[in-house]
């Protein structure tokens, strides 16, 4: 008799067939068309790391929250039409920003440091360094403040004169959307499964609120009773709106410490975002659950790979920019 695959197969090998076209084509999407270096500003700004460095101390050390805040600012402008600074636009009467689309509009915070990150290297180096490389720059250094790994970060990016709302929803992950969509939405960008679950690990300082995991914690979480007695006080089942906007750490051991905890958090069932959980917990995760239990078992191989992460995140480029983009005087607003 011969051999007839199941239902499941079937899906399963379409599911393949659309993440290998996609990772194809990310391949040459993802490809910078002008290439970033490491000494970009060597004899135009030669102080522009040291200035963002202090800068971001300053920040970091009045609130630890606020590296998360530029680390979160730097993924969303990165997977919405390449690492440009698109984030940063406000809205104005010909242009629609991508602040308000429902994925950032409460979401994203600190947009106020870039701004004055911005305003000092204005008085230093005025019309030189673009909002996209300063965003860039101070995601990995607010990365560092907290305890977490060092990388090199190529410089040279310009900042975009658009933005597009639509493909902020189109393109960012969500908290209660499924494995195998999050996979394909990192595939497009031309970032493999080990980036995803390496990317996911920043998570060990972030914060979530109430409405990203209402469901998860009246659900199947699988948390010691007092945590979740905690978290019930936090997020209550019905949903208000003095509630919504409550927050909690996804990482409730280490939260202000850039480590490897928060892999542990999965392992016992307790990823607060279901998102997150889905890693270790999903039955097709096969991939991501090694990976996962990787990490949580060798902080440096998670350092090692984090760090390889997000170069190949801000590496994302968007081609357009070397063409007709610009250096912002203002993050918040095209040149006019």
């Amino acid at each position: 008799m011969a051999y007839q695959p199941s239902l499941i197969s079937l899906q399963w090998f379409s599911i393949l067939l659309v993440c290998i076209s996609l990772f194809s084509w990310t391949i040459f999407a993802a490809s910078p068309d002008a290439p970033l270096t490491l000494d970009y500003y060597k004899s135009t700004c030669p102080t522009v790391f040291e200035i963002v460095r202090k800068e971001m101390e300053c920040e970091v050390n009045s609130d630890p929250r606020n590296a998360a805040l530029v680390l979160r600012l730097h993924f969303h402008d990165c997977f919405v039409q390449g690492c440009d600074g698109s984030v940063l636009l406000d809205d104005t009467i010909s242009l629609q920003g991508e602040k308000k689309a429902s994925a950032n509009v409460n979401s994203l915070k600190g947009f106020e440091i870039i701004d004055r990150i911005k305003n000092k290297l204005e008085s230093e180096c005025p019309g030189i360094v673009s909002c996209a490389d300063i965003l860039t720059v101070a995601a990995r250094d607010a990365v560092i403040l907290v305890g977490g790994p060092y990388w090199d970060v190529p410089v040279g990016r310009k900042d975009s004169k658009t933005a597009n709302y639509d493909l902020v929803r189109e393109n960012i992950p969500t908290a209660n959307e499924g494995l195998l969509s999050i996979i394909a939405k990192f595939l497009y960008q031309g970032l493999s499964v080990t980036d995803m679950v390496a990317l996911a690990g920043a998570h060990t300082i972030g914060m979530a609120r109430c409405e990203n995991f209402r469901a998860r914690i009246y659900g199947d979480f699988g948390a010691t009773d007092s945590y979740l007695r905690n978290l019930k006080s936090i997020c209550p089942a019905a949903i208000s709106s003095s509630g919504e906007n409550n927050v909690t750490a996804m990482d409730n051991v280490t939260p202000n410490l850039f480590d490897n905890s928060f892999y542990h958090t999965l392992l016992r069932g307790e990823g607060l975002l279901s998102s997150d959980q889905e890693m270790y917990s999903n039955v097709f995760g096969i991939e991501t659950k090694k990976l996962v239990r990787k990490y949580a078992d060798d902080p440096l191989a998670f350092f090692n790979q984090f760090s390889d992460s997000m170069v190949k995140l801000g590496n994302i480029t968007n081609s357009d920019s070397f063409v007709n983009g610009e250096v912002r005087k203002i993050c918040r607003f095209v040149n006019t």
